[in-house]
C-alpha cells in the first residue's frame, strides 16, 4: 500500500475529481434513504404506534381496511382465547369541514372506549363520553383548538374536537379518534349493524398463530404484514429500493471505469513493478486498496454531508426522517457495489505483461 498512497498524494487531482462524483452519489443515497424512511412513517406511523401485534381482516382484503368488513360473530371468535386480547378496529378516510370552510382530509379509527388500543385514562374518557373527536397533533397547524366543531361532510353530521394526541398518520392522511359506535354512524348511518374493519389482537403470538387455523373466512397478519395494505406503502417502497439499486449499479459503473482508465495509464509502471519481483497478487491489492481508500473517504464526506442536509430537511414539511441504521447500511452497499466495479478491471491489472517495461525503456 506504500505506493498506492504515494500516487493518491502525487496524482490528486484525478482521485478527488472521481472522489467528488463517488462522494455525490452516496449523498444522493443517503438522502434517498431518508426519503423513504419519511414516506413509510408518513403513511404509516399511525398504524405503528397502536398497541397491537397482529390484525385480523376478511378473507381475500389483501390486508386493505376498506375492503374488509367484520362484525360481533368473528370478535366472538378471539373472546375465549387465552393469553390474546382482542378489539374490533375500524378504519375509514373522511373529509371534514371546519367552522371557517376550509376542508381537512382525516383517517377516522373507531375504537372501543376499553379496549386496549386505548390505554391511557384520559383516551378512554374521551371515548366513552359524548360523541367526538380526538385529533393527530398535526391538525393543530391547521388552527383547529379543543371545542371547534368539525362538519363530516356526506352526512353532514357535526362533530367536536375533544382533544389531540400524538397519533401519527395512516395513508399520508393525520389520523382522529373517535368511539366505535360513532365512527359506525359516521361510516354506517343507521344501517351499522355492528360492522368494523378488523380485529386488533395482542398477546402470545403462538396462541394467536393457533387460533387463526381454526377461523375460518379470516386472513391474521402481523402488524409489519399490514402495513403493505397502507395507500400507496408498497409502490413508494418499491420505487425507492429501485432508485436505490439503480444508484448503486451508476456507482459500480462509475469506479469500474475510472479503476479501467486508470489501470491503462499505469500499465508500465504495473509492469515494472512485475519486472522487479512483485506478485500479481501484490499488484491487485495494491490497486484494489487504492480504490478502495478512496471509495471509503470519499462514502463518508457523502454521508456526513447528507447528515448535516437531511437535519435541514426534517424540519420542513417534507416527509423525511434519516436514521443511522439503514442510512449506514445504505453507504455499505454503495462501498461494495464500488469494489464489484473495482474487482471487474481487476483481471487488466494482474494480467500486464513485465516485458513492457523493458519495451517502454527502448
Amino acid at each position: 500500500m506504500y505506493l498506492a498512497l504515494r500516487e493518491l498524494r502525487v496524482a490528486r487531482g484525478r482521485f478527488v475529481l472521481v472522489g467528488a462524483v463517488i462522494a455525490l452519489v452516496a449523498m444522493l443515497t443517503t438522502m434517498l434513504s431518508g426519503l423513504a424512511n419519511g414516506l413509510v412513517d408518513d403513511g404509516i406511523s399511525g398504524l405503528r404506534r397502536l398497541p397491537l401485534t397482529h390484525l385480523a381482516f376478511q378473507q381475500g382484503a389483501d390486508e386493505t381496511f376498506s375492503r374488509s368488513t367484520l362484525n360481533a360473530a368473528d370478535l366472538e371468535r378471539w373472546s375465549g382465547v387465552d393469553g390474546v386480547e382482542a378489539s374490533p378496529l375500524g378504519v375509514s378516510f373522511v373529509n371534514a369541514r371546519t367552522a371557517s370552510g376550509t376542508t381537512v382530509d382525516i383517517a377516522l379509527f373507531g375504537v372501543p372506549a376499553r379496549s386496549f388500543l386505548a390505554p391511557r385514562h384520559d383516551a378512554e374518557q374521551a371515548l366513552a363520553g359524548p360523541p367526538g373527536l380526538v385529533l393527530s397533533h398535526e391538525f393543530e397547524e391547521q388552527g383547529i383548538r379543543v371545542g371547534d366543531e368539525l362538519t363530516i361532510v356526506g352526512v353532514d353530521e357535526q362533530v367536536p374536537v375533544l382533544g389531540f394526541t400524538y397519533a401519527g398518520s395512516y395513508g399520508h392522511v393525520d389520523i382522529a379518534f373517535t368511539s366505535l359506535e360513532t365512527w359506525q354512524s359516521l361510516l354506517y348511518g343507521d344501517n351499522a349493524r355492528g360492522r368494523f374493519s378488523a380485529i386488533a389482537l395482542a398477546g402470545d403470538p403462538d396462541a394467536i398463530a393457533a387460533a387463526a387455523e381454526e377461523t375460518d373466512g379470516l386472513a391474521v397478519v402481523t402488524k409489519e404484514q399490514a402495513y403493505a395494505g397502507s395507500p400507496g406503502y408498497a409502490g413508494e417502497t418499491q420505487t425507492m429500493a429501485m432508485i436505490r439499486w439503480f444508484l448503486l449499479v451508476i456507482s459500480a459503473l462509475i469506479v469500474g471505469a475510472f479503476f479501467v482508465v486508470w489501470t491503462m495509464q499505469r500499465a508500465r509502471q504495473i509492469a515494472l513493478l512485475k519486472a522487479l519481483g512483485a506478485s500479481r497478487g501484490y499488484v491487485g491489492r495494491d490497486a484494489v486498496g487504492q480504490l478502495l481508500v478512496v471509495l471509503l473517504v470519499a462514502t463518508a464526506l457523502g454521508g456526513l454531508v447528507a447528515f448535516g442536509v437531511g437535519g435541514l430537511v426534517e424540519r420542513s414539511a417534507v416527509p423525511f426522517r434519516l436514521a443511522a441504521a439503514p442510512a449506514l447500511s445504505a453507504l455499505g452497499l454503495l462501498v461494495g457495489a464500488g469494489l464489484l466495479g473495482c474487482l471487474a478491471g481487476i483481471r487488466r491489472v494482474v494480467s500486464v505483461d513485465p516485458a513492457l517495461a523493458l519495451r517502454s525503456s527502448d
